[in-house]
């Protein structure tokens, strides 16, 4: 019998599925992990939480075999992983499904599924339509609708992170690590993840949840455990707890979560958009004013992201007209956005669009500046240095050295890395699409005061997300996008997840203009 969680000290029934004891990591003299334990009992969800840069990654990459652990004990279902290998974990069912995603985007969907595992014939030929019918056994058995035989470029980023579990459950992984799995994910489609995370529960498998939104901590997790700074905190029963205590917990000291906006004179309008259609969207006007801060939002494919992409130069305007200070602008490329009209841009999925993984974490930062000037033929490392160490204080970056690669940071911090990036450019518009992914609650807070002191600065934002509270810290006004055109633009005292929620999903009619 699988129970959702029990004390194995209660119900002897109850088996304890991953036991992690006294785990201590060091890189280079630096201790990252310092005696951390770690149980996960079958058929539960528990809650791993801390900062970025606590520890969380490099416990979860002992565990799945792609760190060795400098000391203590791992267990999985009774038997011992004793520096085991990313094979050697995947045989004892453990799958990691990584909150940058493993796939091949030149790849199709199949492809991805069995790579490694591949269905042979006898004669050692693939077999493709084995493989075809078994992914679309899988798909079946989570509610999804995702063709075989698509290009893994041209899936959703929801439909990505399904295709990345489906690999996981034909592993028949009992252990299935979800690392911030909801990032780019809307309410129905998180609500659709978790009745599957539910189904599995009662299967007995068990999950590892790492996430810095509370609100889904608290409806799928059982237990929680804590790091900070490599160490182990405490670990409990979410029934026995609240966000507020987890959140100070997992920060050192009490974080407010009073209210950050803050009402400012604004200037004239900056930035404009007439009836402008591309790839996505269609028919878009808009004005922003220069300080303003803007939120757009939507459920995933509503077209946000991609008038952020084509303002940006990344996707073009096949309709319309584009201002930037009353100039209109034709056929924008990204090296004309940034030099001409100063627009700098934070883009969605850092791991395709964002960090150079061959570059040290300095190069990574200056790269944008250095490509606009680009007649400047030297590189004065003191002078980069010294701007680097700025925005790390400024953005409260860890890394242990400017010289390592970005890759060596955790998510969160490898944000503030691209963040730091765009503040370095002489940009005066930004366009932040889902800013804070990855990032921890405390690291959030400073982001979002980051952006108000820009604003203040003369700075204009406009900040792409799905995470409406977000837009409640920030945002002067909320355009709301449904099916590729602006559904609503709603004014800061209209702001609210219900009626964010209703735009979003078409369940009203449009409004014109602010409401």
């Amino acid at each position: 019998m699988v129970f959702p969680w029990c004390p194995c000290f209660v119900l002897r029934e109850c088996m304890s599925l991953l036991s992690m004891k006294n785990i201590s990591k060091a890189f280079f003299g630096v201790t990252v992990l310092d005696r951390v334990s770690l149980e996960v009992e079958q058929g539960e969800v528990h809650a791993l939480l801390g900062e970025n840069g606590a520890g969380k990654s490099t416990l979860m990459n002992i565990l799945g075999g792609v760190y060795t652990k400098d000391q203590g004990t791992v267990e999985v279902n009774g038997v011992v992983l004793e520096n085991a290998s990313v094979t050697e974990s995947e045989k004892a069912k453990v799958a990691f499904v990584h909150q940058e995603l493993n796939l091949f985007n030149d790849l199709l969907v199949f492809e991805n599924l069995f790579l490694g595992r591949e269905i042979l014939y006898k004669t050692g030929t693939l077999n493709k339509r084995a493989m075809i019918s078994r992914a679309r056994e899988l798909f079946s058995d989570l509610g999804v609708n995702i063709n075989p035989r698509a290009v893994v470029a041209d899936l959703e980023t929801s439909q990505k992170q399904l295709l990345e579990i489906a690999k996981a459950l034909d592993t028949n992984a009992r252990l299935i690590i979800l690392d911030e799995p909801t990032t780019a994910l809307n309410t129905s489609e998180i609500q659709h993840l978790f009745s599957i995370v539910d189904g599995l529960k009662k299967k007995g498998i068990g999950f590892v949840f790492i996430s810095h939104k509370m609100p889904e901590i608290f409806t799928i997790a059982g237990r929680y455990t804590v790091l900070r700074n490599g160490q182990f905190i405490k670990t409990g029963n979410i029934a026995e707890t609240n966000p507020k205590e987890l959140t100070s917990l997992m920060v050192g000291r009490e974080v407010s979560d009073r209210e950050l906006y803050a009402q400012r004179p604004l200037g004239d309008i900056i930035l404009e958009l007439d009836n402008c259609s591309g790839p996505g969207f269609y028919n878009i006007s808009l004005k922003v004013r220069r300080g303003e801060i803007i939120g757009l939002t939507g459920l995933a494919g509503s077209g946000a992201s991609n008038v952020m992409q084509a303002m940006f130069g990344v996707l073009p305007f096949s309709e319309g007209n584009f201002f930037v200070r009353g100039g209109g602008i034709r056929n924008i490329d990204i090296h004309k956005a940034m030099k001409t009209a100063r627009i700098g841009m934070v883009p969605t999925n850092r791991k395709e669009n964002s960090i150079l993984p061959d570059m040290q974490i300095l190069e990574n930062e200056y790269i944008s500046e250095h490509t606009l000037s680009g007649r400047v033929q030297h590189i004065f490392k003191k002078k980069e240095i010294a701007k680097y160490n700025r925005y790390k204080e400024m953005l409260n970056i860890r890394d242990n050295s400017h010289q390592d690669l970005i890759t060596s940071l955790s998510g969160g911090n490898q944000q503030k890395i691209i963040l730091a990036r765009l503040l370095n450019t002489n940009a005066d518009i930004f366009l932040l699409d889902n800013p804070t992914q990855g990032i921890d609650v405390g690291a959030k807070g400073e982001i979002y005061k980051l952006i108000l002191r820009l604003s203040e600065q003369g700075k204009t934002i406009l900040v792409n997300t799905l995470e409406i509270p977000e837009i409640e810290k920030v945002a002067d006004q909320c355009v709301v996008f449904y099916h590729g055109s602006v559904h609503a633009v709603l004014d800061r005292n209209s702001i609210n997840e219900t009626t964010v929620m209703l735009h979003a999903t078409g369940a009203v009619p449009p409004a014109a203009g602010k409401e």
